[in-house]
C-alpha cells in the first residue's frame, strides 16, 4: 500500500480521533462493574489517551455467562457455515473501510510506525477474518471405513466459550489469528487485549456488532493481566484459553487450567530466534538487510525477532559492517511520520527493562558495536537506538534471554555443526533463519533446527496459509492456516448400527 498522507495529515487525524475505553460485553459498551479504570498512555510522547475499563472477575463472569447463553441458544454456533462466513466477510470489509482509524489507534496506543500499521497490520487483520470466513464452509466432516452393518461419522463441533488473551506488539493482528478461526468454527469468543494496547480491540467490538455478530458471541474485556486475565484462566465455564505472550504468563495459564476445569490451553510464547549466515550465502547484501529488519522492525518487539545472529568466521567482519550500516539507517523517529521505520517502545517500563538488559550484557563482556542508548528523550516518549553487540560468550544474557527490544547479539561460528549447536542451545524454539547456497545444507539444517518456523534465504516471511507456532518453551499449538481450526473444534464419533 502506497501512503500519500504526510505527518501533518496524521497529526490532524490523531487530534480529531475520539477514544472509547469501555468494555464490550453482551453486545453493548459498559464500564467495569466497580468503575475501575487504568490510563492508556501513548508511547509517542507520554500523553494520556483515555481511561480504559479495568475489568475484574465480575465483568469476566458476565461476559462468560453471555457467551455461554449465546452458544447454547445457537444464535451463532447453530448457524450454517455459509451464514457465519457472510458475517465474518462483512467484518473484514468493515476493518478495511476503517483502516486509517484502526491503524492510527495502533500507532498512538502502541508506538509502531503508522506506515507499518497501515500497510501491514490492518490489511493482514482484515485478510485473516476474510480467509477463515472463506475457509469454514469448505471444511468437510468424515465417514470412517466400516463394514456394511455400521456407519461411523466423525464430525467437528465448536468447543463453546473461547478466551483469547493477546499481546500488545501486534494488537489487532494477533487477536485476529485467534478470534477469526474460533468464531468461524462456531464458538463464542471473549477477547482480553493487553493493557498496554487495548483501544483497537475495543473499537473492533463495535465493528463486529455492525457486521452482525450476535450479542454475547464476541466480547472484549480490557483489564490487567492479574485481574481480567487470571479470571478468564480460572473461570470454570471457559472451555479454552488461546494465549500469546511471555513464557512465564503461559505457564500461569497452565496452572489456572489445572486449578479450575482443565480447560484447553494453547500457547504461543517467547522466542530467541537464531539467524544463521553461511559463507556461501547467495546474497550478502540482502541477508544483511534481512538481519537488520529481522530484529529492528517493530522496535524489536516481535516474538520471532532474529535476536541471535550467527555468522560464519570467513565473512563475519564484512557482514557485520553491512548489518550495522543498515541498522544505523533505522533510527527511531516520530511514528506519525510516514518516513519513520522504527517507532517507540510500548511504554516506559518496557524501555527501562530493555536498557537494563543492554547494560547487563555489556557488563558481562559483550562488545557494543552500535547504539545502546535511549533516543528522542525530549519528546516525552520511549525510544531506543538500534543496538548491536558482538558476543563471544554463548552464556551472555543478551544471548540467553528474550529482550523484546531492538537489541542484536552477534556471534561467530566455524562449522555447520557449530551453528546447529549454538542455534539449538536455547529454551526457546519459535523461529530460525539460515542463508546458504547449498540446497542439501538447507534441507539438513531445516530438519536439525529445533524451531516451529524455519526460513531459508529469507527471514520472517509467511502467509495466513501456513501455520505459526513453536516448540520447547515457545509453546504449542499453531495459529494461522487450516490447522488453527483444530484448536477450536472437538471431534465427535457417532457409530450407527445398520442391522436394526
Amino acid at each position: 500500500m502506497t501512503m500519500t498522507q504526510d505527518t501533518a495529515y496524521w497529526r490532524a487525524k490523531a487530534a480529531s480521533l475520539s477514544f472509547d475505553g469501555r468494555a464490550y460485553i453482551d453486545g453493548a459498551y459498559c464500564a467495569a462493574a466497580d468503575g475501575a479504570t487504568f490510563a492508556a498512555t501513548s508511547p509517542i510522547d507520554g500523553r494520556k489517551l483515555a481511561d480504559v475499563a479495568a475489568c475484574g472477575a465480575a465483568d469476566v463472569d458476565r461476559a462468560v455467562r453471555a457467551a455461554r447463553r449465546a452458544f447454547e441458544a445457537g444464535v451463532w454456533s447453530g448457524l450454517a457455515p455459509r451464514q457465519r462466513k457472510e458475517r465474518l466477510l462483512r467484518l473484514a470489509a468493515l476493518i478495511d473501510r476503517h483502516r486509517e482509524e484502526l491503524a492510527l489507534l495502533e500507532t498512538l496506543d502502541m508506538g509502531k510506525p503508522i506506515r507499518d500499521a497501515l500497510a501491514f497490520d490492518v490489511p493482514e487483520t482484515a485478510r485473516c477474518y476474510a480467509w477463515y470466513a472463506e475457509a469454514i464452509d469448505k471444511i468437510y466432516d468424515e465417514i470412517a471405513p466400516t463394514g456394511p452393518d455400521a456407519l461411523a461419522t466423525i464430525t467437528r463441533e465448536p468447543l463453546g466459550v473461547v478466551a483469547a488473551v493477546v499481546p500488545w506488539n501486534y494488537p489487532l493482528m494477533m487477536a485476529a489469528w485467534k478470534v477469526a478461526p474460533a468464531l468461524a468454527a462456531g464458538n463464542s469468543v471473549i477477547l482480553k487485549p493487553a493493557e498496554q494496547a487495548s483501544l483497537s480491540a475495543i473499537r473492533l467490538a463495535a465493528l463486529a456488532g455492525e457486521a452482525g455478530i450476535p450479542a454475547g458471541v464476541f466480547s472484549v474485556v480490557p483489564g490487567l493481566g492479574a485481574q481480567a486475565g487470571q479470571a478468564l484462566g480460572l473461570h470454570p465455564d471457559v472451555d479454552c484459553i488461546a494465549f500469546t505472550g511471555s513464557t512465564a504468563t503461559g505457564k500461569r495459564f497452565m496452572e489456572y487450567s489445572g486449578q479450575s476445569n482443565l480447560k484447553r490451553v494453547w500457547l504461543e510464547c517467547g522466542g530467541k530466534s537464531p539467524h544463521i549466515v553461511f559463507e556461501d550465502c547467495p546474497d550478502l547484501d540482502r541477508a544483511a538487510l534481512a538481519a537488520a529488519l529481522g530484529i529492528f522492525s517493530n522496535q524489536g518487539e516481535v516474538c520471532i525477532a532474529g535476536s541471535r545472529l550467527y555468522v560464519q568466521d570467513g565473512i563475519y567482519d564484512a557482514f557485520m559492517e553491512k548489518v550495522a550500516a543498515h541498522a544505523a539507517a533505522l533510527q527511531p523517529g516520530d511514528p506519525l511520520d510516514p518516513a519513520t521505520a522504527m517507532g517507540a517502545m510500548v511504554d516506559e517500563r518496557q524501555m527501562r527493562g530493555v536498557l537494563a538488559r543492554i547494560e547487563a550484557g555489556a557488563a558481562e563482556g559483550a562488545r557494543l558495536r552500535l547504539g545502546g542508548r535511549q533516543a528522542l528523550g525530549a519528546t516525552g516518549g520511549y525510544y531506543i537506538e538500534p543496538t548491536i553487540f558482538d558476543c563471544a560468550d554463548q552464556g551472555n544474557s543478551l544471548v540467553r534471554e528474550e529482550i523484546f527490544g531492538p537489541v542484536l547479539a552477534a556471534q561467530r561460528f566455524a562449522t555447520e555443526d557449530d551453528a546447529v549447536r549454538l542455534a539449538n542451545d536455547s529454551v526457546y524454539g519459535l523461529g530460525a533463519g539460515l542463508w546458504t547456497a547449498n540446497l542439501s545444507r538447507a534441507h539438513r539444517l531445516s530438519r536439525r533446527l529445533r524451531a516451529g518456523l524455519v526460513w531459508v534465504n529469507c527471514y520472517a516471511d509467511g502467509d495466513i496459509t501456513v501455520p505459526f507456532g513453536g516448540v520447547k518453551q515457545s509453546g504449542f499449538g499453531r495459529d494461522k492456516s487450516l490447522h488453527a481450526l483444530d484448536k477450536y473444534s472437538d471431534l465427535k464419533t457417532t457409530w450407527i448400527s445398520l442391522t436394526a
